[in-house]
């Protein structure tokens, strides 16, 4: 009897533990439905009733889009694929000619930027991971000319230092009031020396940087470290982090910069040349197991972001809005979100609101009843706003329209 009173004892005692242990394993996150058909009618603050559409599905971890004069839209797959979506209709066919990548971790094809003059050149640029023959990979800029459904005369204009990790997140492209070109590169790495410093605050690397180029890909002579020792030309800005969104801002003319931040401290920045922007020696994030990344969240001589998200929105593409067929979002910042405070299944899309200054009023959640993680945000031609869903096999293209 003693000893059956013991184990009836014991029992509910390990069936505690099992059922601790198998919650513990749980993954952590909100369950994702599929996307499903749509389209869905939302309210919003502002703009009250907007339709949100599936345009094209099918896609594979889309980053960017770029809008080609004759309606048609170039979408990037980070897997090595450029495709054409046309008549709402996405292409079968891949189009050919893209340099091969090296889509290994975060690597991949990143990020497409047509030429100013692209109707008469045809000319389109594409940041990307550029495989070494040891294996290594770069972040490069390459540049062809579209023709039909081929890219002809493709050659790389820059590429980047070769690291063993976290070799190609980050390279976003966007021609400047200017007529130059802006790259970004990945900065979570340390530099060539090893040092903890890293490359983001190492003049001689082209990491953790926005690079500033002629659209040859040769160095303009008024970048600001031209002809200053110990620092490469290129650079336009230091101090970064990994850089997901890269824009020209049309009213200030401006280059705004977002980029993740670890655990929290995810900002954005308007880059002016020659400016510090601290990673990783000041941060409003914390690192991963939970310490901060620096005591300063701003310091003397180093340049503040515009905005801080805390918790941290993973924030990805962006675009200004511009248009008539939203008149209360004119104006507006337009940030993907592929999760908030490090749950999956959170993504949405954030709007920011602005006063004269650039400081910011207010801002709003939308999407989150789509649980969807947002990777790219613009404004397109027509007056609307697209968005792509970053999923693995089934990312989308959505359309948000003014509700009938």
């Amino acid at each position: 009897m003693k000893v059956r009173r013991s184990i009836l004892l014991a029992a509910p005692l390990l069936l505690c533990l099992l059922t601790v242990g198998y919650a513990q394993e749980e993954p952590i996150g909100v369950p994702v439905p599929p996307l499903g058909d749509g389209p869905w009618v939302i309210d919003t603050a502002e703009q009250h009733k907007i339709r949100v559409s599936v345009v094209a599905g099918g896609l594979s971890h889309p980053w960017s889009i770029a809008f080609l004069p004759d309606g048609g839209m170039l979408i990037v797959e980070r897997d090595g694929w450029l495709r054409l979506v046309r008549d709402d209709k996405l292409h079968p066919r891949p189009i050919t000619g893209v340099p091969e990548v090296r889509d290994d971790g975060n690597g991949g094809l990143m990020d497409v930027a047509l030429h100013p003059d692209f109707a008469d050149n045809g000319l389109v640029y594409l940041t990307y991971t550029k495989r070494h023959d040891d294996g290594r990979g770069s972040p490069a800029l390459a540049r062809g000319r579209l023709d039909g459904h081929a890219l002809r005369d493709v050659k790389d204009l820059l590429v980047t230092e070769p690291f063993d990790t976290n070799s190609g997140l980050n390279g976003r492209v966007a021609f400047g009031s200017d007529g130059k070109v802006y790259m970004s590169t990945g900065g979570r790495i340390r530099n060539l020396a090893g040092d903890l410093l890293g490359a983001p605050q190492d003049p001689m690397s082209l990491r953790g940087k926005v690079l500033r180029l002629n659209d040859d890909g040769s160095v303009p002579d008024d970048n600001p470290f031209v002809g200053e020792p110990g620092h490469r030309p290129e650079i336009f800005t230091i101090g970064h982090r990994n850089t997901l969104g890269l824009i020209l801002h049309p009213g200030t003319g401006h280059i705004w910069q977002h980029e993740n931040g670890p655990n929290g401290g995810d900002e954005l920045n308007e880059l002016l040349p020659g400016r510090n922007y601290g990673w990783p020696l000041m941060s409003f994030g914390r690192l991963y197991p939970g310490a901060r990344v620096s005591s300063h969240p701003t310091r003397d001589g180093y340049e503040s972001p515009l905005v801080v998200w805390l918790p941290a929105i993973a924030a990805a593409g962006m675009d200004v809005y511009t248009g008539d067929r939203f008149p209360a979002w004119k104006g507006n910042l337009f940030v993907g979100s592929l999760q908030m405070g490090g749950i999956p299944g959170t993504g949405h899309l954030q709007r920011i609101v602005f006063n004269e200054d650039m400081e910011e009023l207010r801002r709003e959640l939308m999407l989150t009843e789509l649980r969807q993680r947002i990777r790219e945000v613009r404004q397109g031609p027509d007056g609307l706003l697209y968005v792509l869903t970053d999923h693995v096999e089934d990312g989308a293209l959505l359309r948000i329209e003014p509700a009938p």
